[in-house]
């Protein structure tokens, strides 16, 4: 995997494109505007990346969902049919106000899973502020290097996103299945802490046993 493709052009988009860049991926960067009008706050951003359309973004070896909650429904099922698409996305309803398809009976991933049938879907990087990305890397091996969960419903798109937390330079944690996801979201343990692998193996384990007693 080579290249990475990145809808969403905002702090948390950018900060990811400079991570991966800087582990040696070719980065695309996309917003439903024409890439002229963003080049510029993608070369500032992540000098390297480069702005295109979202379609060719959408073509990358792996794609990024780095877009408001509220416009994931905008986004087009068929561009991104069959590929592996990492969900960073967060509802904070400050911001996103109330959106129908979240009603809290399954995580806001499987929602973004619905809406795009046809591809692959993998929760991570949303339980890590995008400054800390920059902040908190590590190489492989380090002391108390950070982990960060994976969930999805797909194994082998589960292993390539594991790849790519790896790379960026954090510890990557199976968490199962994309309803997992819901453990990651604002408002828990996980989302709200940094932890090693063993701790946040823990709280997964922890989360995945609160659930079935429900």
């Amino acid at each position: 995997m080579s290249t990475i493709g990145i809808l969403g052009a905002g702090r948390v988009g950018t900060a990811i494109a400079r991570q991966a860049l800087r582990a040696g991926y070719d980065v695309v960067v996309a917003t439903a505007a024409d890439p002229a009008e963003i080049s510029l706050i993608v070369e500032v951003m992540a000098p390297g990346a480069r702005a295109v359309t979202a379609a060719e973004a959408a073509a990358a070896d792996l794609v990024v969902i780095a877009v408001p909650m509220r416009k994931y429904d905008t986004l087009d099922p068929e561009l991104l049919a069959s590929r592996v698409v990492v969900d960073v996305m967060n509802h904070w309803a400050e911001t996103d106000g109330d959106v129908p398809d979240l009603d809290g009976a399954s995580s806001t991933s499987e929602a973004v899973q619905a809406h795009l049938a046809g591809a692959r879907v993998v929760k991570t990087l949303n339980h890590i502020g995008y400054h800390e990305l920059e902040s908190d890397h590590v190489p492989a091996g380090a002391p108390g290097r950070r982990a960060l969960a994976v969930a999805g419903d797909d194994d082998d798109a589960r292993a390539v996103v594991a790849d790519l937390i790896e790379r960026l330079g954090f510890d990557a944690v199976d968490a199962g299945p994309l309803a997992a996801g819901r453990a990651l979201e604002p408002g828990t343990e996980i989302f709200a802490g940094r932890h090693d692998r063993a701790e946040l193996t823990r709280l997964l384990e922890h989360a995945c046993l609160a659930a079935v007693q429900r």
